[in-house]
């Protein structure tokens, strides 16, 4: 077929190119070591040849538990550079592990300045398995990429057949194929056999449009998460404070508070020139920026942010101020 779209594929492994043992390795196909790269993913799905033309940069094969911020800083300039080396392509799709895929997903969707459609696509069986879901995941996000709906959508994962917002999405289970789902606001739409349908559009800031430049960054400010349980004492605070972290993300209880003892040792922080955001660890949820509780210990609301999505924002943020009310104003922007 002629005018398919192109569409570059860049892999990073994950269990959406992870080989087991035999079919039913469903949970130790990690411990292999074995993960296809790029171009043997694309070529076990000889239909993307029907939906695009498909472009394969490899990267990494690697479980996504050992993606981190500056492998994030790699993928970014590595997607400015395919677009700017090629103005032809029209979409790019990342695969990835589940594991911190929609960290992955959610730092591009601040970072990315390409004006194409980015998709992140991972899966959750091996390729070697028995009703293995990453063929058809990857299709399905070439798919999405493609589509001229796409654009102005911000960064999107692509599983289960589901299109959601990099912002919104999180894995809310360890092997049910249906995990990744956007609790508070719903998808965005769907990639059925017939066509791709957008029912929503995100209205919070996303790429390209973010005031954030930092392709060009070595590393981002360091940020800690800092998790609130009965009893806790100050001590993952402090350690916090000690490892020179910028910012420190409080993963309270619901619907948004630390311990007594955790508070106490932020607002310190806080007074020492360290950004608290303060999140909750319910998974569904604003924290309200306007509590007086907040408010009088100086720190920031994450609002409906998962605690790990607070801390790629608030590293962001760092990289432009740390003016607490600046960076209040991104947390209500993005």
């Amino acid at each position: 077929m002629t005018n398919l779209p192109r569409i570059a594929v860049i892999g990073t492994g994950g269990t959406i190119s992870g080989v087991g043992r035999d079919r039913l390795d469903f949970y130790e196909y990690g411990t292999s070591g074995r993960f296809m790269h790029v171009d043997e993913l694309i070529a076990g799905v000889p239909e993307l040849a029907r939906v695009a033309d498909v472009v394969p940069i490899g990267y990494k094969n690697v479980g996504s538990t050992e993606i981190g911020p500056s492998d994030w800083l790699a993928l970014l300039r590595i997607i400015n550079k395919t677009v700017a080396d090629d103005p032809s392509v029209a979409g790019i799709v990342v695969t990835h592990g589940t594991a911190t895929l929609e960290e992955t997903a959610y730092f591009l969707n601040l970072a990315v300045k390409v004006p194409v459609p980015v998709v992140v696509v991972g899966a959750m069986r091996p390729s070697s398995a028995l009703g293995a879901d990453g063929g058809n995941n990857l299709l399905n996000g070439a798919r999405v990429a493609g589509s001229a709906q796409a654009k102005g959508m911000g960064v999107m994962v692509v599983l289960n057949d589901e299109i959601n917002a990099a912002r919104d999405v999180a894995k809310t289970s360890n092997y049910r194929v249906q995990t990744f789902v956007s609790r508070d606001f719903g998808m965005l739409g769907y990639a059925d056999a017939d066509s791709v349908k957008f029912y929503r559009r995100p209205l919070r800031v996303a790429a390209p449009e973010t005031e954030f430049d930092v392709a060009e960054l070595s590393e981002l400010p360091r940020v800690d998460i800092v998790p609130a349980y009965a009893g806790a004492d100050a001590t993952f605070v402090e350690a916090a404070v000690a490892a020179g972290a910028k910012g420190i993300v409080s993963a309270g209880f619901p619907s948004g508070s630390p311990s007594p003892a955790q508070k106490a040792a932020l607002k310190q922080a806080a007074r020492a020139g360290i950004v608290v955001v303060q999140s909750s660890r319910s998974g569904s949820g604003r924290v309200i920026d306007d509590k007086v509780a907040l408010r009088e210990a100086g720190f920031v609301a994450a609002d409906s942010l998962t605690p790990q999505k607070a801390r790629i924002l608030l590293m962001m943020a760092l990289t432009v101020s740390s003016d607490t009310n600046e960076i209040r104003r991104m947390f209500d922007t993005y």
